[in-house]
């Protein structure tokens, strides 16, 4: 695949500095590594107008919750990180989101690649029906490119043993990876996430339809993943967003009310409709 050729990447290689390949991180060697940066973000479907002028800043490696009632853009606004939200008819962004300092949306990005940097996982486990657990995790693989087949065995392990399933599964690779229980399908989801190398992954509220148990696990996952990835998550679930971020940014009728420190935002919240929110007054 082509490099993902920006200003940056041109300022850096004429500057002598090796350069990051498609298929690693997006951003260039050299170029300072800020996380996500939004700035004046509109997201829209049609005229009607979803994500109203929201600016933050995402530091690398760290757990970010979205809460918020339903319908205040917290699934959109997901969606924009990683250009899904384009894939609907009618919808559009205005304004700019830099992943490690590249303009995701600027001329000459494809939008292809930045969903391979950028992956997601959905609320309802979804693994492919018609492959086995193996042939799950690499799927992506595949879609970029042959590998010898040691090389993807290593991967398949590697990336099992990080979504905590390898023992569960280590001896049945070959069965159906629908054949597993809702919560080990949603963490089989996450392997196969996790074996493209993102540098950032997306969760749209990846536990809401598991039981506590399987929940406690993906919980579990999100903490021990943070040390290597940039993880944002939407959860409607006030306790599970305080168990597992970081920062926490509150969203209401597509506006970013308030952003900031989890442990703050929980016990010392600025805002009088932050805090009605999370004490249960609406919602």
């Amino acid at each position: 695949m082509k490099e993902i050729e920006t200003m940056e990447t041109v300022g850096v290689r004429k500057a002598g500095l090796p350069v990051r390949q498609a298929g690693s991180e997006l951003a260039p060697r050299g170029v300072q590594e800020e996380g996500i940066v939004v700035e004046s973000l509109f997201a829209y479907f049609g005229k009607h107008r979803v994500i109203k002028n929201v600016s933050l800043r995402i530091p690398k490696r760290q757990v970010t919750a979205l809460i918020g009632p339903s319908g205040c853009g917290k699934t959109t606004f997901l969606r924009t990180i990683n250009r899904m939200h384009e894939l609907t008819k009618d919808a559009r962004v205005e304004g700019k989101i830099l992943v490690d300092g590249v303009d995701i949306y600027g001329s000459g990005i494809n939008p292809v690649q930045v969903r391979r940097r950028i992956g997601m996982v959905f609320q309802k486990p979804n693994p492919f029906p018609s492959m086995s657990i193996l042939e799950n995790v690499v799927a992506g693989l595949r879609l970029n490119g042959r590998y010898p087949r040691k090389e993807l065995l290593e991967i398949v392990q590697r990336t099992l043993v990080q979504a905590a399933l390898w023992d569960e599964v280590k001896d049945k690779l070959h069965q159906s990876g629908t054949s597993l229980s809702g919560g080990q399908q949603q963490r089989l989801c996450i392997a196969r996430t996790l074996a493209v190398e993102p540098d950032v992954i997306l969760m749209d509220e990846p536990a809401s339809a598991l039981d506590p148990l399987s929940t406690a696990k993906i919980e579990e996952l999100i903490f021990d993943l943070k040390k290597r990835y940039t993880i944002v998550i939407v959860t409607h679930n006030m306790q599970q967003a305080a168990r597992v971020s970081d920062r926490t940014a509150f969203f209401y009728i597509g506006e970013l009310i308030e952003y900031g420190s989890t442990k703050e935002m929980f016990t010392h919240p600025s805002k009088r409709q932050t805090e009605d929110y999370i004490t249960g007054r609406f919602g």
